[in-house]
């Protein structure tokens, strides 16, 4: 794999630096919704533009997890971070755990929101149709963000999503990072990390819920814990975007406080918000 410069905006000046990674169905505005509220003395945030979005939507790559991480290393030693903390959306959250597999001693912690388990994602013969021509039809794109947010999202915002995932991906690059995210399993590579490691779920996403993340990310992480948001499903940033916060930078403080194993509390904790 190349080297390449993961597109990148950089927002705060605190000592704790923070990659932030979208999703399948945006680039780095996914995270537009939180920039108002962010803590930007306490923490640094890069948001980035994986391989086929945003300014990178017409980079070459295999568009894959595991480039991904690459890259994202590659981004920490032109900025100067020698440790960090990743928060990632969705495919963003395998994309973290791809790089808890190849540089745990760099990361202090990972979140996960709405996080892809590291085995992937299987799908009934149907749902695999539905998504993968989601690549080329708009229709399956709406029902898809329509379903993981529980039917209850105004059309508006349903055509709003939509139209930007249209605009902000490469077609093709969003199929194949399709195949990634959902067919890849690397978990044997990152079970028993001993990096902290928080996934916060929507109550109202039937895909990736709190029932998964419990057989999958609590099992695997030692120092593992779960959030369920109630009022959120799939894009807990547009849907409770102050308690998104207040559930990760709580989450990020705590490696600051807590210096110590048995001060960090008991691993496979679960909590509402």
């Amino acid at each position: 794999m190349t080297s390449f410069v993961l597109p990148h905006e950089v927002h705060g000046d605190g000592a704790h630096k923070v990659f932030a990674v979208h999703g399948w169905f945006a680039d780095r505005t996914a995270y537009a919704p939180v920039l108002p509220d962010l803590d930007r003395s306490t923490f640094t945030y890069a948001l980035v533009d994986l391989r086929g979005y945003g300014a990178a939507k017409d980079a070459a790559g295999a568009f894959g997890t595991a480039e991904a991480a690459a890259d994202l290393l590659e981004l920490a030693d032109r900025l100067g971070w020698e440790r960090f903390s990743v928060v990632g959306h969705s495919m963003g959250g395998a994309v973290a755990q791809r790089l808890l597999a190849r540089a745990p001693e760099r990361l202090r912690r990972i979140v996960g929101v709405s996080p892809v388990p590291a085995s992937g994602l299987r799908m009934p013969v149907e749902q695999w149709e539905l998504f993968t021509n989601a690549a080329h039809r708009p229709e399956n794109r709406r029902v898809i963000i329509d379903i993981t947010t529980g039917g209850r999202a105004p059309a508006a915002w349903l055509d709003r999503m939509v139209a930007r995932s249209l605009a902000l991906s490469d077609a093709k690059a969003f199929r194949a990072w399709l195949d990634s995210w959902a067919a890849e399993d690397f978990h044997a590579e990152v079970t028993g990390a001993a990096v902290p490691a928080l996934a916060v779920v929507g109550a109202l996403d039937p895909a990736l819920s709190a029932g998964l993340l419990r057989e999958t990310w609590l099992r695997w992480y030692p120092h593992g814990s779960l959030v369920e948001l109630p009022s959120a499903g799939h894009y807990a940033m547009d849907e409770s975007p102050l308690d998104l916060i207040r559930a990760v930078e709580d989450f990020l403080r705590a490696d600051d406080a807590e210096r110590t194993p048995a001060a960090a509390g008991s691993a496979g904790e679960t909590s509402e918000v």
